[in-house]
């Protein structure tokens, strides 16, 4: 994997747009996946540079914005797989020639190794990979990743809900992690039901904000939240 810019695309701009016609068995809602996938500039920058999924660029436009990623800082990455917010982080924080941070990424689910960080299965919400997390970490993190997102069920608020109640279990999992001072980010969706979880985080960290990075498709009601200057008691 090569990086060649933060930020945005590295690439020209968009090619010819590519038209699917729906065939065979394949219902229209899996030909408009497929039609988005071909032609997203994204998708076909993340597999020329080797990451391993588009969401690779969503960390790289918040890292820009925010500096999250840096040599030698430790960083937990929750809900890793399939790993390209982990490859971005293990080619920020761990540069050759530079100081070495370490990367822990975390998944319920088996997950290719990924080189330069540690990968550990398990669920987060068990107290043994928390403490599996911080003893690969080797000491409090620096910063906690959460992309975890739940099968959408196209029912907006179970949707809504779901998110959020993976997102209160990454913030508590953050409070276990993270050295005072530290950085907590993670995916929600754009309504309601996030009372509960910003008064948490607004009391837990000096300053949370609400941001959709460039890379976030324009149809998609996702945003990240990151907060900053962690409290630790």
């Amino acid at each position: 994997m090569s990086e060649r810019r933060r930020g945005g695309l590295t690439g020209g701009g968009r090619g010819k747009t590519v038209r699917v016609k729906t065939a065979g068995r394949r219902r229209p809602s899996s030909t408009r996946w497929l039609e988005r996938q071909l032609n997203d500039p994204y998708v076909s920058e993340a597999r020329r540079l080797g990451f391993r999924s588009r969401a690779a660029f969503k960390l790289m436009q918040l890292d820009e914005r925010f500096h999250l990623l840096a040599p030698g800082k430790r960083v937990v990455d929750l809900g890793a797989a399939p790993g390209g917010w982990t490859q971005l982080a293990v080619a920020r924080v761990a540069p050759p020639g530079k100081a070495q941070g370490r990367v822990v990424a975390v998944d319920i689910s088996p997950m290719d190794p990924v080189p330069g960080a540690i990968v550990l299965q398990g669920d987060c919400r068990e107290a043994a990979t928390i403490a599996a997390a911080k003893q690969a970490l080797g000491g409090p993190a620096d910063l906690v990743l959460s992309d975890m997102a739940p099968a959408a069920t196209g029912h907006a608020q179970t949707d809504h809900l779901r998110i959020v109640a993976l997102a209160e279990i990454a913030h508590e999992s953050a409070h276990e992690l993270l050295a005072s001072g530290g950085t907590f980010v993670c995916k929600v969706l754009q309504g309601g039901a996030q009372g509960d979880l910003l008064a948490a985080l607004k009391r837990d960290f000096a300053e949370v904000r609400h941001v959709k990075p460039p890379a976030s498709r324009a149809d998609s009601s996702e945003v990240y939240l990151v907060a900053q200057g962690f409290r630790a008691r």
